[in-house]
């Protein structure tokens, strides 16, 4: 039996080359069931974390509906559960991905776990999953630990088969952990189109053989099924977000550089699956203006504000044509909608998404020029464009007149009658400065509550920041606050985080839980290498830099892959001559020479037992004393005649503890794909 999937595939394109920020886009596509596999990772009846396998006990009855449907169109299911091979050795499945004859145009190195795709090279990996993304309590992992011990299980790798609530077709379908036997299935079989699904994420699904990295590079039209998945990702490491989060972050990591994704309703209907601890409220960021950069400064205050509480999706404005938002369809899905839009009209059908949701009686938080977002100023509307501007009286309860001079310094004060409004929460009580024109907004209409008041010298009072019940039933902020100086004020950072927890209905954190959530500042961060001083970090901005201090050890660690075919004896590193340096492959100490001659760096021998080839190799080096600087000099490894500069991307970090000399977990599943180096 045949059929077709009609499939709306997402992807994330750069907003113009170099710019950092992605319009989040859909197409449609038709595919035929015959020419289509989906392919089920790693969903184990067992896992090392309690919190992971209740997640995938949760989406696993899901997906096996979705295994059906696809099986009555035509889709081939390709079952994956990663080193479980032996509980299927008679099994039918099993044979018949055996039994496919060798693809003649079998993939160099499909065989392997992939760790980086060069597309990858553009992106800074968003989380940090090196101590292997365990979220469990820990008195339940220690418990759970102990229950597998006592089922017979190794309590490190317990898995033995795919869980039984994923049904196995005998009669179709087939069992592989091999990248190769995948290949030749879906060769025999004339596949080109392929779903993953499974678990997790940013581990086995996008790094197996058969995974999505191996997929993408080697040609086939390969997608994620976004909702059937999950990571390993441990809300106490960067960047200290919820676990949902953490998955999104990885979802679109993806959808910018591997693949498109999709969701399993678009086989079964009905809406996208979602777990039933995921409450978060979904936060929709629009942002088309381009005076004071909130294409910057709202994502940067977004990824360090919300993302414990808010699924985020954000929206810019084209780079080319000012009438366009590209990915406004985000609008309908979302539960607050946040506005940063300065004199845009739009194609009525884009500007209706917005009226629609406004409409609906939702919430809508407006910074500064969202006064006269859809509104011109002098000029004739464009022939097939709408604007809209009621807005500010219909949407804000305000009454935009323009501002007074940017020379003019204006004061921020709490209204004194509205102290403990919750938006309130955690401002300072003493006046603060505004960071750009005071906007004229008197009088306001009748139902906003008045918040915040600012006064510029010899001008009278102008309401800043208030609330308003529209007509529709919705509610409204706005704050006429939010140039790039008011960003960098904890008391408007606080103020706007509040206004959107306030917009969805969460209560406001009190002063002490916002100082308890606040990100540490100790973990891994990217460096340069070679780099000096300060220059080490200040190219890669996206992460948050560790302290500077240099009576720190400083320690660095990047990911590197030596190919078998290289045929290398034995392989050293070349390692910056200054300073005193320690280094560790794989976890095992190394020892380090003394320079052999003057301004020629010192070697390491790496043992053959501390190395794998085709394979991730973990090196740590400890900079102690003049060295702890920076490395100003890339290590090198040296095997047999080959050489591999490792001059790039690495991980820094500094302190003092031996922990950090490994990671818990191997390499391959625990480095991010910043650090990667490889022929």
């Amino acid at each position: 039996m045949g059929g077709e999937l009609e499939l709306a595939l997402r992807r994330q394109q750069e907003t113009s080359p170099g710019s950092g920020r992605y319009h989040r886009l859909t197409r449609s596509e038709r595919w035929q069931g015959e020419q289509t596999a989906i392919i089920v990772c790693d969903v184990w009846d067992l896992h090392h974390c309690l919190n992971a396998v209740r997640r995938a006990e949760e989406f696993a009855p899901r997906l096996n509906q979705v295994l059906i449907e696809a099986r009555k169109r035509g889709v081939t299911v390709i079952h994956a559960p990663s080193d479980c091979m032996p509980a299927y050795a008679d099994h039918p499945a099993r044979q018949r991905a055996m039994a496919a004859p060798r693809a003649a145009d079998l993939p160099e190195e499909i065989t392997a776990w992939c760790s980086r795709i060069p597309a990858e090279e553009q992106g800074v990996y968003p989380i940090d999953q090196s101590d292997g993304g365990e979220d469990d309590d820990p008195a339940e992992h220690v418990a759970w630990a102990a229950k597998l011990k006592a089922m017979g299980r190794n309590p490190g790798t317990p898995w033995k088969k795919q869980s039984e609530l994923v049904e196995i077709d005998a009669q179709r379908d087939y069992i592989s952990d091999r990248g190769d036997e995948v290949w030749n299935v879906l060769q025999q079989r004339g596949i080109q189109n392929v779903i993953l699904a499974g678990v997790h994420t940013n581990m086995c699904v996008l790094g197996r053989p058969f995974g999505l990295r191996q997929m993408a590079r080697n040609g086939k039209h390969v997608v994620l099924m976004r909702d059937m998945t999950d990571t390993m990702y441990n809300p106490q490491r960067w960047p200290y977000v919820s676990h949902f989060t953490g998955t999104d972050l990885i979802i679109g990591h993806i959808e910018k550089f591997v693949c498109p994704t999709m969701t399993s309703d678009q086989l079964l209907g009905g809406k996208p699956f979602r777990f039933a601890q995921d409450r978060r409220p979904h936060v929709v960021l629009v942002m088309a203006e381009d005076e004071y950069q909130t294409e910057r400064t709202l994502p940067e205050f977004a990824a360090a504000q919300l993302g414990k509480r808010f699924r985020v999706s954000y929206v810019f404005g084209s780079d080319t044509e000012r009438n366009e938002i590209p990915g406004l369809e985000a609008v309908r899905e979302a539960d607050v909608l946040l506005l940063s839009v300065r004199r845009r009209v739009l194609p009525a059908e884009s500007l209706k998404i917005i009226r629609d949701y406004v409409a609906a009686g939702k919430p809508v938080v407006g910074i500064r020029t969202a006064s006269h977002a859809f509104s011109l100023r002098g000029q004739e509307l464009p022939e097939g464009f709408a604007d809209w501007p009621e807005l500010d009286a219909a949407v804000w309860g305000g009454n935009y007149q323009g501002h007074h001079g940017n020379q003019l310094r204006s004061m921020v004060e709490r209204v004194a009658e509205r102290q403990t409004h919750p938006i309130l929460s955690g401002l300072p009580d003493e006046p603060f400065a505004q960071g750009g024109s005071l906007y004229k907004n008197t009088p306001l209409a009748e139902g906003a509550v008045e918040l915040l008041r600012a006064k510029a010298e010899g001008q009278p009072d102008e309401p800043v920041a208030w609330t308003f019940q529209r007509a529709d039933g919705g509610r409204s902020f706005y704050t006429s606050l939010g140039q790039r100086a008011d960003f960098e004020n904890p008391a408007f950072v606080r103020l706007l985080a509040n206004a959107i927890a306030w917009a969805a209905g969460l209560e406001t954190d009190s002063p002490e839980q916002q100082a308890a959530a606040a990100a540490p500042s100790d973990h891994w961060t990217l460096a340069l290498v070679p780099a000096s001083g300060a220059a080490a970090t200040a190219a890669v901005a996206p992460l948050p830099a560790t302290s500077t201090a240099t009576d720190q050890p400083a320690w660095y660690r990047c990911v590197f892959r030596l190919p078998a075919a290289w045929q290398f004896g034995t392989v050293k590193i070349q390692l910056p001559a200054g300073g005193d340096v320690s280094a560790w492959c794989n976890g095992q100490s190394l020892r380090v020479a003394a320079p052999t001659e003057a301004g020629r760096g010192r070697l390491a021998v790496i043992p053959r037992d501390a190395l794998y080839a085709d394979d991730a190799n973990l090196l740590v080096l400890r900079m102690d004393g003049q060295a702890a600087s920076a490395l100003a000099a890339a290590p090198t490894i040296l095997a047999g005649e080959h050489q591999l500069a490792l001059a790039g991307r690495w991980q820094l970090r500094r302190g003092d503890d031996s922990r950090w000399s490994n990671m818990p977990l191997p390499a391959k599943f625990g480095a991010p794909t910043d650090i990667v180096y490889q022929p």
